[in-house]
């Protein structure tokens, strides 16, 4: 178990420095009173002056990564991009990125691993934790595969799987390759996975999406003749592919369950998944996300086989009976009724869709009346979270945008350094704010540092990098940098921090719903680190409490289906709570 719990609290200086900054820069812009002015249009759209959510703290956290990408080969993996993953290699309670590079193998760009120092900034430590790796990223997933107790990287890319088993110490972070006797072959194209318990055997099991039967030497064309990247109906759909954990605290082995279990039965053309027990029945279930083909969502029978149910369910098209294209994927109870919802982006011809979980298990898209159609602007979406970034107590939505094909308008707001050849294919990011019943509201435009500059986004992971209270974001992007988006906080209530830790496995508790009260208030959520899109999230689960300064009792139904409750407590503060030790500790 990481030592050192106590330390969550404390504010790191470089991140206090910088959240001292924005508020100085605020008071010297309004006067040390509320105002209302016109802002300046190169900077922000909107009407008028409000702070923002986020700010951009890239350069000064030490964050120094481009995704490199060519792309006038209309080689298709290239637009896929490449994502993230936010978890703490080390153990000192400090979030670190493993950011993912997507040049190829021949390349001299590399994955890079950056490690949070004390003062809050990053340090590239690629090479000392054995983590340099070129080769067709894709995306990341973090956690403990041999339970002892250190987070373990398994990475995806057109052509493969890499394993990384963690080796680390406090002072000494090392991951050994153990991809080759790992038994994790995917000659295929994987993009997004997820880490999931499915046989409850207390061992993490690994489930990867692959996209297509790519064939680099198709050659596709727009409306005017002129060669573009080939969209998915170019192809053959292929299969998902499912790993069981084997068992073993030395070097984690898998072996290949995905006909045995039934997933071979039905193709599709994955880019997003999300594991979690869609039925409460204390199973998980596996919802895939494909392009432009019906939605897959597999549904744990308890035996080690699933059965694919999402046209029954609600989830496989859009309320018009219509395949979407599908990619990134975010999930949380939305509407505060103890049901978790679902929501996923798509391209910017079609509409974002939200569908409302109501009875259990059963799914209805309600897009329509969610004011999520009515943005700013629309964007082709991939990396997308839930998350309260404001601490009022319902869950917010971020969604990062890019084009996969040229657009034939002019682009406004570029972001800087942006290649000339994906100009075509930018986009704007946006934020919008949940009033609490899942109708969403778009401040995109009040928040420019996040949503402004266009670029060609993908991956997104939301974590509390600095351990404030406040959630971060991290954002990829296809031949451009990483931006690490600070919370600034100015906007933000009470919270609280949970972690679910499983003293028998030696590990977070992937799977475990938490229940929080509140008065007459009740908030869920689970402890699931595998979903947007092609990334890798904080496994904390995080609670926006709005006002209050206690909780009246703190439930945590674990992976199989055991209730304890840890009791009340005070707010604004990192708490691990145990199984078997009711009352938790912080």
């Amino acid at each position: 178990m990481p030592s050192h719990e106590t330390s969550f609290i404390a504010r790191v200086d470089f991140w206090r420095r910088s959240r001292c900054a924005t508020i100085l820069l605020l008071l010297m812009m309004t006067g040390c009173r509320p105002t209302s002015s016109q802002p300046d249009p190169t900077t922000s759209r909107n009407t008028e002056s409000k702070q923002e959510q986020f700010r951009d703290v890239t350069h000064e956290s030490g964050i120094s990564f481009t995704q490199v990408a060519g792309g006038d080969d209309y080689f298709v993996p290239r637009s896929i991009g490449s994502g993230v993953a936010i978890f703490d290699a080390n153990g000192d309670n400090r979030l670190d990125l493993y950011i993912i590079q997507n040049a190829g193998p021949d390349g001299a760009a590399s994955n890079q691993f950056y490690l949070q120092l004390p003062d809050g900034s990053f340090d590239d430590a690629t090479d000392a934790a054995g983590l340099r790796h070129s080769g067709w990223g894709m995306g990341a997933i973090a956690g403990d595969i041999n339970n002892d107790g250190l987070i373990d990287l398994l990475i995806t890319e057109y052509g493969g799987i890499r394993c990384y088993l963690n080796r680390s110490s406090e002072n000494n972070v090392r991951f050994v390759d153990i991809t080759e006797q790992s038994g994790l072959q995917n000659p295929a194209w994987g993009t997004s996975a997820s880490l999931f318990d499915y046989d409850r055997d207390g061992w993490l099991d690994l489930v990867v999406v692959n996209y297509l039967e790519y064939d680099p030497s198709r050659r596709c064309t727009d409306a005017s003749g002129r060669q573009d990247f080939c969209g998915p109906q170019s192809f053959p759909p292929t299969v998902a592919r499912l790993f069981r954990n084997l068992g073993s605290n030395q070097d984690a082995q898998f072996e290949d369950v995905t006909i045995t279990a039934g997933l071979a039965t039905s193709l599709g053309a994955g880019l997003g998944v999300i594991c979690s027990d869609f039925d409460g029945n204390q199973w998980p279930d596996i919802f895939v996300a494909n392009d432009g083909i019906a939605n897959t969502l597999w549904m744990n029978q308890g035996d080690g086989t699933f059965v694919e149910e999402a046209t029954q369910r609600g989830v496989a098209y859009n309320a018009l009976g219509q395949a979407e294209a599908d990619m990134g994927i975010a999930f949380g109870d939305v509407n505060q009724d103890g049901l978790f919802d679902l929501f996923v982006t798509h391209r910017a011809t079609e509409t974002h869709t939200l569908w409302l979980q109501g009875p259990r298990g059963i799914f209805a898209d309600q897009t329509a009346t969610s004011g999520i159609p009515r943005t700013a602007w629309r964007g082709t979406g991939f990396g997308t979270a839930f998350a309260d970034f404001d601490n009022d107590g319902d869950l917010d939505l971020s969604l990062v945008n890019g084009r996969v094909l040229r657009t034939l308008g002019p682009v406004e707001h570029l972001a800087d350094g942006l290649p000339e050849f994906w100009h075509a294919y930018a986009q704007q990011d946006q934020l919008l704010r949940n009033d609490g019943q899942g109708n969403f509201d778009d401040i995109s435009t009040e928040n420019p540092s996040f949503s402004q500059a266009a670029a060609v986004s993908r991956g997104l992971a939301c974590g509390d990098l600095n351990n404030d209270g406040s959630l971060d974001f991290v954002v990829t992007t296809i031949a451009g940098p990483t931006h690490v988006f600070q919370n600034t906080g100015l906007n933000t209530g009470n919270w609280l921090n949970v972690r679910a830790w499983d003293p028998r496995l030696k590990r977070d508790a992937y799977g475990a719903r938490l229940e929080l009260r509140i008065g007459d208030k009740f908030y869920q959520r689970e402890i699931n680190p595998g979903y947007s899109y092609l990334s890798s999230n904080d496994v904390r689960a995080h609670f926006g409490v709005a006002a209050a300064q206690s909780y009246d009792d703190l439930v945590v139904v674990w992976p199989d289906g055991l209730r304890e409750s840890f009791g009340a407590g005070t707010t604004n503060q990192f708490l691990t709570v145990r199984r078997g030790d009711q009352g938790g500790s912080n």
